[in-house]
Formats: structure tokens, C-alpha cells, sequence
């Protein structure tokens, strides 16, 4: 097997706000070379950096907007978010854990800092991502999977160089907790300083690397610094990450779905006529009701 270098290292663009509780840098679409083509199946990634927040007795967060065609995942690092859909999915995930949304046919949803920890505040650092589903399953029921992190997958790394999380995909022969559409790995890395690890992807599949806490040299020779995205070339099949000092890195590979993509606003489709359907389906009250 051969190395899978970096294309390009991203530092984080500045920063906007999603409703008034998600401070995000954006770097799918955004970022130039990391359009939606090229990150296929992962069409959007926005980054909430840590952020502190005062406290609010009225939590912040993004009102009852629809989603069709794609699946979203929030990955928290810091603080508490809570959702509800219009399908009935809905809950609360700390630290650690992963809300993994399946709109598909379509949903209302609304997601916000959780109450209580809203009246406190504090550190708040998040991930979310927007899955694109195969064109054969984007008009399938809507799913919801909450993962607390107690519940997620963990490889522990010999000489005490920390653990691997394994939210979707495989690590090692260890299979993720979450179910996918796509053949795709989402994976957190909790590096010791100094703590090496080593991942084998295929070569074909789209794959890059967040920095979330730490630094870490990659193929021992390039270093991405805190809050920057690496993007692998689609060669070779192997990288390794070392630990400049305690890291925390979020590793994502997916099997491109090589199908057209109309996006526009809140849905993602194959084509205009589709979108066009999702907007009158949309405005005809047929994504159900959520109260704002």
C-alpha cells in the first residue's frame, strides 16, 4: 500500500452565525477545492470552534427549518444541543455525543442549546456535517440516531497513545455505532502527546482531517495546526497522524456517490425538477408540523 498525502491544508474562514447559537466557520462548500464534488458524500461541514457562550434563559440555537435529501450530523465536543423533528426524533447529546439525522423524504427540525446548560453557558464546540444520500434513498422515511458517547465505539491505541472513536464506518475490524446509506467512516481521534496512529482508506475515497484540539504532524512531515481541515489526495491508501501535543482530530473518508447534485437552501437533490417538488411539497405542509 502507498501514503495518502495532503492536497491542501484549509485554515478556517471567518467566522458567521447559524441562527444566533452556532458561531461556525464554514469549510464545505466554502473553501476553495472543497466544493460539494469534491467532498462527495460530505456536502457541507460547518465548524462551531470553541466558543464561550454567557448565560441565556432563553436558549439559543436555529428555529423550525425543513431538510430534504441528505442526512445531518452534529457531532458535540464541548456543551449541550438539544433537537426535535417533525418525524418524532428528538433528544438531548453532551459531550461526546452524535445527533445523526436522516431527513430524506423530509423533516422540520429545530436545534438549540439545551435549557439548563443554556442558564450557565459556557464552552461550546461542535461539528456539523450534511450527508448526501444515494438518489434511490433520498425520498426515504425519515430516521433518527442518537448516540451518547458511552455507546460509541472505542479502539484504545497501544503504547497509551490514546483512542479512536468509531461514530460511523470501520477502524481496525471495529464497526461504528451509526448505520449509513454510503460506505463512509467518521472517526475521532484522542491522541496522548506524541501519540501515533495510522489509518488505512481507500485510495478513491474522499478523505480529510479536522483539527479540533492540538496539533499533529501527518506522514511525519506536514503540520496542521488547531481549528485547520487537511484534505487528502485520492492515492495511496495509508496516512499516519502523530500528536504535536494532546489532540483531538475528527478523521472523514467517504465512497464518492458520483450522481448529480441540485442543492439549493435546505435541499439536496439530483436535479431542478426535483428541487421544484421539494419546495411545493414543502409549502403544502407535507413535511409535518413542529411547533417553533
Amino acid at each position: 500500500m502507498t501514503t495518502k498525502r495532503i492536497e491542501l491544508i484549509a485554515k478556517p474562514n471567518p467566522p458567521h452565525f447559524v441562527g444566533d447559537g452556532f458561531r461556525v466557520h464554514n469549510f464545505i462548500p466554502s473553501y476553495p477545492g472543497l466544493d460539494m464534488k469534491r467532498m462527495d458524500p460530505f456536502i457541507m461541514l460547518d465548524y462551531n470552534s470553541n466558543h464561550n457562550f454567557p448565560p441565556s434563559q432563553i436558549p439559543k440555537g436555529v428555529g423550525v427549518h425543513p431538510h430534504r435529501g441528505f442526512e445531518t450530523v452534529t457531532i458535540a465536543y464541548k456543551g449541550k444541543v438539544e433537537h426535535h423533528d417533525s418525524s418524532g426524533g428528538g433528544g438531548v447529546i453532551g459531550e461526546g455525543g452524535v445527533q445523526w439525522m436522516t431527513a430524506a423524504s423530509g423533516v422540520l427540525h429545530k436545534e438549540y442549546h439545551e435549557r439548563e446548560w443554556s442558564k450557565t453557558g459556557g464552552e461550546f464546540q461542535m461539528v456539523q456535517l450534511w450527508v448526501n444520500l444515494p438518489a434511490k434513498d433520498k425520498m426515504s422515511p425519515p430516521k433518527y440516531q442518537a448516540l451518547e458517547n458511552e455507546n460509541i465505539a472505542k479502539v484504545t491505541l497501544p503504547n497509551q497513545a490514546g483512542i479512536v472513536e468509531v461514530i460511523a464506518g470501520e477502524y481496525n475490524g471495529t464497526q461504528g455505532s451509526a448505520s449509513t446509506f454510503s460506505p463512509l467512516n467518521m472517526l475521532n481521534a484522542k491522541l496522548e502527546k506524541n501519540g501515533e496512529v495510522e489509518f488505512t482508506i481507500p485510495a478513491a475515497h474522499n478523505t480529510a482531517i479536522l483539527v479540533l484540539e492540538g496539533s499533529v504532524q501527518v506522514n511525519g512531515t506536514e503540520k496542521v495546526p488547531t481549528d485547520h481541515l487537511a484534505l487528502f489526495e485520492n492515492k495511496g491508501e495509508k496516512f499516519t497522524l502523530k500528536a504535536l501535543e494532546k489532540s483531538v482530530i475528527l478523521i472523514l473518508s467517504g465512497e464518492p456517490l458520483n450522481e448529480p447534485i441540485a442543492a439549493h437552501g435546505p435541499f439536496v437533490m439530483n436535479t431542478r425538477a426535483e428541487l421544484m417538488d421539494a419546495f411545493r411539497d414543502f409549502n403544502e405542509g407535507k413535511f409535518g408540523y413542529l411547533e417553533d
